[in-house]
């Protein structure tokens, strides 16, 4: 009986970050501020309410338009590789591994916080101009309305982080983004998928 032949090993590609190892990633996450479940963090959370508070001083501060203007979008993983949460690492590995039906969701709200921060700086900074022609009420009330917006957007994320899923109605999605509406506001087909 001779040798059998060799087997031929087939290699498989996985995508970068996708180790499938959600259930042991969950476990090293318990006890360090990353949901064990979506294997997401609420500290990036902490990004988008920079800039609401921002945005919402800039009702009685014009001059706070600058820092909202200087605001730059920032990835979950730049987010954590600057910040000083101690287990960052973890929380990037994690973020990368976390389920699509928890990612997904999270990546098109965390997108639409974006447009809706860049949106909010660009319209201040025009209503604000030099400040000599100001229109203050004009500027209370965008600032009102996108931080409004955007602390909305973050709620969401925020019940998606923990594992609530987005416990929102079609109808009210449609409200919060109504204002928000144009060439960088979320697609219907966009929001239908968050609820697929």
């Amino acid at each position: 009986m001779g040798a059998a032949p060799a087997q031929k090993l087939e290699m498989t590609t996985r995508r970068v970050g996708k180790m499938g190892w959600s259930r042991t990633l969950g476990l090293l996450a318990k006890g360090r501020n990353i949901n064990p479940e979506t294997l997401l963090a609420t500290d990036y959370l902490n990004h988008f309410n920079e800039v609401v508070m921002l945005i919402e001083l800039a009702c009685d501060m014009p001059d706070c338009v600058e820092d909202v203007a200087a605001w730059e979008p920032l990835s979950y993983q730049e987010h954590f590789r600057r910040s000083t949460f101690a287990a960052k690492e973890l929380a990037i590995l994690a973020y990368e591994n976390s389920p699509p039906k928890f990612r997904d969701p999270f990546d098109a709200i965390v997108e639409q916080a974006d447009a809706v921060a860049l949106k909010a700086a660009k319209e201040l900074t025009e209503a604000v101009g030099d400040g000599e022609n100001m229109d203050a009420e004009k500027v209370a009330h965008l600032a009102n309305t996108h931080a409004a917006t955007l602390r909305r957007l973050v709620d969401m994320a925020s019940g998606i982080i923990n594992g609530h899923g987005i416990r929102t109605h079609q109808e009210d999605i449609d409200a919060i983004l109504e204002d928000e509406a144009g060439d960088d506001g979320i697609s219907q087909d966009e929001i239908d998928a968050m609820f697929g």
